[in-house]
């Protein structure tokens, strides 16, 4: 699998990502070992988790793998602090005090002393931002974490906070972001992919299939054993539109003209855009995780990429990097 630069920085990751969001709940720990020794075997390197996923049953999870299945230098471990709010002194958001507690929980749950990308989860208003970074700049200083990152952030505030993590020598740079970004949804174009090319972050795109959607599954019925007929059901719901349906259509006429699954599509096109360092891989399943990592070997032909890049084209105006 081909290798890319995260950022502005010296950290090389799979063009392809491995996400554990269905980790510890439609993915049981069997299923998990076998993703993972697949995803290792094709050449993948980044696997992204999150201390909300399941409660940290996902990083559980994926501990005891790195620690009895994979070594842990052959994986770029990521993962998200969600700055959830809790009862007690420490339980304020993205403070730093409950950031630094979140890292702590996951690098036990993780069964290692470091963290490759340890990115925040979201935006906190109610947190002094110059406080949320520190957290960053403690966490690296004491060799917890090695590279930092931010997710679903909008436009303006992932500028802000990359230029105060660049204004000074000694504050810990940010080099990636995680947006969703799909056929389904563009509405990255707007700012964040324009503000991650100024600053020189890499972008992590999650929800690449448009959270399965562009599959075609969903075209005409809700599959029993899908991910939209389970708990996640309205996380599915929320790209079944008309818009969408024209899409699909248009994806599954590319698949059906290019020999290949509609997925290697949707994911070709997610992973060539620029801006884009890597799709996260959501499946649930090994056989849905191979279907995926096929899609390496598809590059679109110029006359498909223009007509999905047409077809999908956000209502709003889009600003190209």
């Amino acid at each position: 699998m081909e290798h890319r630069q995260l950022g502005r920085s010296g950290l090389r990751v799979s063009r392809l990502a491995l996400g554990t969001m269905t980790w510890g709940l439609d993915t049981d720990a069997d299923g998990a070992a076998e993703q993972l020794t697949t995803f290792h075997d094709a050449g993948g390197t980044l696997i992204d988790t999150a201390d909300v996923y399941q409660d940290g049953q996902a990083e559980q999870i994926l501990g005891d793998l790195l620690t009895h299945h994979i070594p842990r230098d052959e994986i770029v471990l990521a993962t998200t602090a969600a700055a959830r709010r809790k009862p007690g002194p420490f339980g304020g958001g993205a403070s730093r005090g409950s950031l630094l507690a979140a890292l702590d929980d996951s690098l036990r749950r993780l069964q290692t002393d470091h963290i490759d990308l340890w990115q925040l989860h979201a935006w906190d208003p109610a947190v002094p931002l110059e406080e949320t970074l520190a957290a960053l700049d403690t966490a690296t200083t004491t060799g917890r974490v090695r590279y930092a990152g931010i997710a679903n952030y909008a436009g303006w505030q992932l500028a802000t906070a990359a230029t105060h993590q660049r204004a000074h020598p000694t504050r810990t740079p940010l080099i990636s972001t995680q947006h969703e970004y799909s056929l389904l949804d563009r509405s990255a174009e707007r700012e964040v992919i324009p503000a991650t090319t100024h600053h020189g972050l890499g972008l992590l795109a999650w929800a690449p299939l448009g959270r399965g959607v562009l599959t075609g599954k969903y075209r005409n019925s809700t599959p029993a054993d899908s991910r939209g007929a389970g708990p996640l059901a309205s996380y599915v719901e929320h790209h079944r539109t008309e818009r969408a349906a024209r899409i699909v259509h248009a994806v599954l006429t590319a698949a059906e003209g290019l020999g290949t699954p509609p997925a290697h599509v949707a994911l070709a096109w997610v992973r060539d855009r620029p801006g884009v360092t890597a799709p996260v891989l959501g499946t649930r399943t090994t056989a849905q995780l191979k279907t995926a990592l096929d899609s390496d070997d598809l590059t679109l032909p110029p006359a498909i990429r223009a007509a999905l890049d047409d077809i999908s084209a956000p209502d709003q105006p889009t600003t190209q990097p």
